[in-house]
């Protein structure tokens, strides 16, 4: 019963969790996370907000991540939002294509969509190519780190 309660306290939790695969466990766990990263109770993230995560801190792409939850220059994130970004680092299940319903949308943890989010980690000006300069730019992060 009490989880009911915590299940009513995210809006829109069944469309949320078949859009993004995770299970109502893991949505109560990701909401209790955006919570306590919203300090200030406004409902949404900052990029601030999301550099206070210490993984992303030493992450060689943790800037890239960050602004992968603010498309097309948006300056702040909800809880949809948030965990949409997150469900690209689900683990994969089985896909079976031949079975998937093709008026279905593909999964956001698909290896297509990883594959997608991945890339536009590093294309870092955008342009739909990875270049040789980017490619040094990541690494030359991930050094400086070390």
């Amino acid at each position: 019963m009490g989880s009911r309660s915590s299940h009513a306290a995210i809006p829109d939790a069944d469309s949320i969790r078949r859009e993004t695969g995770f299970s109502q466990a893991s949505l109560l766990r990701l909401h209790h996370r955006f919570r306590a990263l919203d300090r200030n109770k406004k409902g949404y993230l900052s990029r601030m907000d999301l550099q206070q995560i210490g993984a992303l801190a030493v992450n060689p792409l943790g800037d890239r991540i960050i602004e992968s939850f603010f498309p097309d220059g948006s300056q702040q994130v909800d809880f949809p939002g948030f965990v949409r970004v997150l469900a690209h680092f689900r683990p994969v299940e089985d896909e079976d294509t031949e079975t998937q319903d093709p008026k279905k949308p593909e999964p956001l943890n698909s290896r297509r969509n990883k594959l997608h989010y991945a890339f536009q980690l590093y294309d870092l000006d955008r342009d739909g190519k990875i270049s040789r300069h980017e490619m040094l730019q990541v690494s030359r992060k991930r050094e400086q780190e070390m």
